[in-house]
């Protein structure tokens, strides 16, 4: 590495720390301002305003234990929130968001006769029942009938908490329609009375049930049926509409189901899990579609005009899906990305079409989802749920569809660590690929003998306009000599696909999650060695330590395969080191199990060209290139057509 590239990278990296430092400062005066406006606002009395300031200053300094503290204590003057709720762990910035669109989505009638015939079902006492296997816990509520929580009993969060997808008012679920009076009407919101079931059941040995019914006179109701089988986190949901013409308006097709969650941040690297959180669809007996992944977006909308199989909330691992057996007749999905608490990661809403007959008695088969996006567990669902996963389109999604993960799978039903598991699937990637790749390092070889011949070709033509003869004279060499100059290329070409494949498949390998290896303490997220007290724009605030060795032996493996034409030039040399390093501020946030990838494929590339080279005779080279000097050099089809074509302009070739 010469002077100038290692002068270019220390400026690049002086320009990223500058910038964090400048913008550390900037949010700090951000922050600094709008407490100044904020306390300015408490002084005065005026509390709804000084609030609203705190919570602006959350923005620059989210979670702010000063800010927090007093939000919550303007929370308690203002009646927002009773003094214990405020004292809860939740932050109040996250409470306020929350029940603003609770109170926008559940707002009650002013008087309870405005339910019409669901006016008894408007008032209760909210109770829960609990169903559970051994797979997920289930919280059904009363107010709603809907599932209150789900908890996956195999899995914990990055900081080992109990792993819950949604829970309390964080989500809405329920139909939404109009009554023959006209009047709107919103299950979520009424009180369902429970039929059968118990208040706690265990489906862990066979398939139970629950349910539920939101009356609206003798006979009259919709019913909510849970059933959760063992081994599962599918159950079905079927809905029954008894005797309903003359409650739901005759005009009505169809109703809504209207379904509204935020997304918790499960894990440790909250960019990685915003990357890989999206909605995803599927259009009925069609392909799976959604919104774009690592979408930067701040609010994303999509209106589905066409029939609709089965709708997603997703994260990086596991996802909340609401299934129809026959169809859904269209929806409006909607995602947004900042949210006032950093608690969560999204907040998603969906509006559903349901088929709906008025004039007859209606029942409505579904299913609902809470659990992993495993590959394997998803595949055996169906439906292409599958497709969660998402391992990338066309040849790398089939790389990892029909090759990675069976050979991951098979490896895993041997080997305990997954770190080694990664290691041997590396080393079986580089032997199949290595009878492809073996003339192409021969290749880089034989450029590296002939390397001293180049250099004096570079002292014959020095001047800048000599450069074409330069180039002309090297390839003559390359070729009299059998050399095939772009040859070196092709293990890149041939490996890309699968690189790809893996920068798709280990960040969303819900198999790495949590599991450790060496100094990685979760393998499906970054590893971090020394904790930076600043952040360093698109590097992040932390080190890893696969990440730089990552980079380190991408800068070995490219020294040792030497120049290639062209690349000699300064300009070549810096753009061929600079893209590991900017690899290595990209991939720092990344899942370590990537990187170590990268790394461990590197370290063999370096061997096999070390073996490569072995092959390699030197002193026959050399007796070629001499013998290939005495005969006549015959052009190629393409270089005559190159000359003639110059001839045609007014220029004469180099001659040889």
């Amino acid at each position: 590495m010469d002077r100038n590239t290692i002068t270019g990278i220390i400026l690049i990296f002086l320009i990223f720390i500058g910038f964090s430092l400048y913008n550390n400062n900037r949010l700090k005066k951000g922050y600094d301002n709008a407490i100044t406006v904020a306390e300015s606002y408490y002084a005065k009395g005026e509390l709804e305003n000084a609030r609203a300031e705190y919570i602006n200053a959350l923005r620059f300094k989210p979670n702010h234990p000063d800010a927090v503290a007093r939000i919550n204590e303007l929370n308690i003057k203002l009646g927002i929130v009773a003094g214990e709720q405020a004292a809860d762990t939740t932050s109040s910035a996250q409470q306020t968001q929350v029940s603003q669109v609770n109170k926008a989505d559940q707002a009650l009638p002013a008087n309870i006769n405005d339910y019409g015939v669901f006016a008894t079902s408007a008032t209760g006492e909210n109770e829960f029942i609990t169903l559970e296997n051994n797979k997920v816990e289930l919280k059904i509520s009363l107010k709603g009938g809907r599932v209150f929580s789900a908890r996956l009993k195999e899995y914990r969060t990055h900081d080992s908490l109990p792993l819950i997808l949604f829970s309390g008012d964080s989500t809405v679920f329920g139909f939404n329609f109009f009554t023959t009076d006209n009047r709107a009407v919103q299950t979520n919101n009424l009180f369902f009375k429970l039929i059968s079931g118990q208040k706690t059941i265990d489906a862990s040995s066979e398939p139970q049930s629950v349910i539920l019914r939101l009356m609206a006179g003798d006979e009259k109701y919709i019913e909510y049926k849970y059933t959760l089988a063992p081994d599962k986190y599918m159950l079905d949901f079927d809905v029954t509409f008894k005797s309903m013409d003359g409650i739901i308006a005759s005009n009505q097709n169809s109703l809504t189901l209207d379904w509204k969650m935020y997304i918790p941040q499960q894990e440790k690297g909250r960019q990685n899990e915003e990357n890989y959180s999206t909605i995803r669809y599927k259009y009925f007996q069609d392909d799976v579609a959604g919104l774009k992944i690592n979408s930067k977006k701040e609010l994303e909308t999509v209106d589905i005009t066409t029939k609709l199989s089965w709708v997603a909330f997703q994260d990086q691992f596991f996802s909340s899906v609401v299934v129809s057996n026959d169809f859904f007749l269209n929806g409006s999905v909607s995602s947004t990305r900042t949210l006032t608490s950093e608690k969560y990661i999204r907040y998603y809403t969906s509006e559903l079409g349901v088929p709906f007959n008025p004039a007859s008695s209606n029942a409505l088969s579904m299913k609902l989802y809470y659990g992993p996006n495993s590959f394997t567990t998803l595949k055996k669902e169906g439906l292409e749920l599958d497709k969660l996963v998402f391992l990338g389109r066309n040849i790398i999604g089939w790389i990892n569809r029909f090759m990675i993960i069976p050979i991951f799978n098979w490896l895993d039903n041997y080997i305990g660590s997954y770190g080694i598991i990664i290691l041997i699937l590396t080393i079986i990637i580089k032997i199949v690929l290595f009878p492809l790749t073996f003339k192409s390092y021969q290749s880089t070889a034989k450029m590296q003998v002939l390397k001293p011949l180049v250099d004096e070709l570079g002292k014959k033509f020095p001047k800048k306009e000599d450069a074409l003869k330069k180039q002309q004279a090297t390839m003559d060499l390359y070729k009299r000599a059998g050399v095939n100059p772009m040859g070196g290329c092709l293990p890149m070409l041939l490996q890309m696909p699968i690189l790809f494949a893996m920068f798709r498949f280990f960040p969303v390998s819900i198999e790495l999650r949590q599991e450790h290896f060496l100094w990685a303490t979760d393998l499906s997220t970054y590893d971090s060695i020394l904790k930076l007290p600043f952040i360093i724009p698109m590097y992040g605030d932390h080190v890893s330590l696969f990440t730089l060795l990552m980079t380190a032996s991408t800068l070995l493996t490219m020294k040792m395969q030497g120049s290639s034409p062209g690349s000699d030039q300064p300009g070549m040399k810096l753009m061929m080191y600079m893209m590991p390093v900017m690899f290595m501020l990209i991939l720092n946030n990344f899942s370590s199990g990537l990187t170590y990838y990268y790394f461990l494929a590197n370290v063999i590339t370096y061997l096999q060209n070390v073996v490569s080279k072995r092959f390699i005779n030197a002193d026959a080279v050399f007796a070629t290139l001499e013998e290939n000097k005495k005969k006549p050099m015959k052009k190629s089809k393409w270089q005559q057509r190159l000359e003639d074509a110059a001839r045609q302009r007014g220029i004469n070739p180099p001659k040889k």
